[in-house]
């Protein structure tokens, strides 16, 4: 799996970090921002179908 780095805010990493962990949804931050990724993915196919701008073959 490639590895990338990503820079962001500390007050977003510290969000990120609530989710992350024994009391979290995520084991580790990676698995945390591979989902946020795929949700948002998802979410803007949504939009872009309810607007006609998806692909025939997706």
């Amino acid at each position: 799996m490639p590895k990338i780095s990503v820079e962001m805010p500390a007050e977003l990493l510290d969000d990120l970090d609530e989710h992350v962990g024994d009391d979290g949804k995520f084991v580790n931050r990676s698995d945390a921002i591979r989902a946020s990724v795929r949700k948002t993915l998802d979410v803007l196919d949504d939009i872009d179908a309810r607007h006609g701008r998806l692909d025939d073959d997706e």
